[in-house]
């Protein structure tokens, strides 16, 4: 039963009553864990980056993972606070409509979810300090100072950049440069030029998410002064840009793998594209009156179709990494840089 609920709590949000799950599927749904696969895929590929390039510590690789899906979750727990605070979350805003609101849905109080921030946060701290000052990262301080001050400030005075029309370009920084950058550094001890360019492709996809989502709030956004992308520009027009935005990911690596930046067999994510063409279908049309059945995340839309679109591409994304470290293996070209589990 506990398995059963721990799985639908990852892949929708939500559970059936989750004022009476266990403890692990009330914060599973209070943290929002359903979107902690991106996290997971741009950890992933820096890692994955850096074994092409002969780089392995799989103990600082865990330490990444479990540093960045901690602030990931610290940084949702801490916007629906804020959000609260400052009057965006409300009974009948799309927040608290498509999952439970951690506040206003009762399944835990103020000082509680501050207190797990805090938790989550102080374990960031440590892992921080660990990848610093012992393992000999000390760039890690700079990522993570960067990663923190792009959280709080996203809805946090006095800039606000979900208010001022860059959230999304935030989620593309975040976890494109930020994550996958930073966990390749990790790993590595050192970065290059190309490796911040193989960043980007999945920041981009990560960022069309969030354009997704925006687009679904754009009404009640626009009426409580949160000027997203999609209140700025309307909603056919953040629609087309989304699509865009889909369509310049599959460009991006077709892109790195023609410049050499990266192997072949990542154009296994090519065969995502049956998705896109899905996902593109249903960013043409307008949104139905109701929820189709099985729809889980309602009255959202355009997010849900995006996330789909997201996790395809990035399972396949990470798919071609693995055949490319493989077949650099195979043929005797990769030059192995094996480091000590912490170092």
């Amino acid at each position: 039963m506990a398995l059963a609920q721990w799985r639908e709590a990852l892949n929708g949000c939500n559970v059936d009553d989750p004022a009476q799950a266990d403890p692990l599927t009330r914060w599973l749904v209070i943290s929002r864990a359903c979107v902690f696969s991106m996290t997971v895929i741009s950890v992933l590929i820096g890692v994955l980056l850096a074994a092409a390039d002969g780089y392995y510590s799989w103990g600082l690789a865990f330490l990444s993972l479990v540093g960045l899906v901690a602030a990931h979750a610290a940084n949702n727990l801490l916007n629906d606070y804020l959000d609260v605070k400052n009057g965006v979350d409300t009974e009948d805003y799309p927040r608290a409509q498509y999952s439970p609101h951690p506040l206003l849905g009762g399944l835990t109080t103020p000082g509680r979810l501050l207190q797990a921030v805090l938790l989550l946060n102080l374990l960031d701290a440590a892992i921080m300090l660990f990848l610093g000052l012992v393992a000999g990262r000390p760039w890690a301080f700079a990522f993570a100072a960067g990663g923190l001050l792009l959280s709080v400030f996203y809805v946090a005075w006095p800039v606000k950049l979900k208010h001022r029309g860059l959230g999304e370009l935030t989620a593309l920084v975040v976890w494109g440069p930020l994550m996958t950058g930073g966990t390749y550094y990790i790993v590595a001890g050192t970065i290059t030029p190309a490796v911040w360019l193989a960043t980007l492709p999945y920041g981009l996809l990560v960022a069309t998410v969030l354009v997704g989502k925006h687009i679904d709030k754009r009404r009640q956004d626009a009426a409580i002064g949160v000027h997203s992308i999609p209140v700025l520009l309307g909603d056919e027009a953040s629609r087309r840009l989304n699509m865009v935005l889909m369509v310049s990911f599959f460009v991006l690596v077709i892109a790195l793998v023609v410049s050499g930046a990266m192997g072949f067999w990542i154009l296994l994510t090519l065969l995502a594209m049956g998705r896109l063409w899905t996902v593109l279908q249903q960013y043409r049309r307008p949104k139905p009156e109701a929820a189709p059945a099985g729809w889980t995340v309602w009255p959202l839309w355009y997010v849900g179709w995006a996330m789909l679109l997201n996790r395809r591409a990035g399972q396949l994304f990470i798919l071609g990494m693995v055949l490319n470290v493989l077949w650099s293996l195979a043929r005797g070209t990769l030059l192995s840089k094996v480091a000590l589990p912490w170092v």
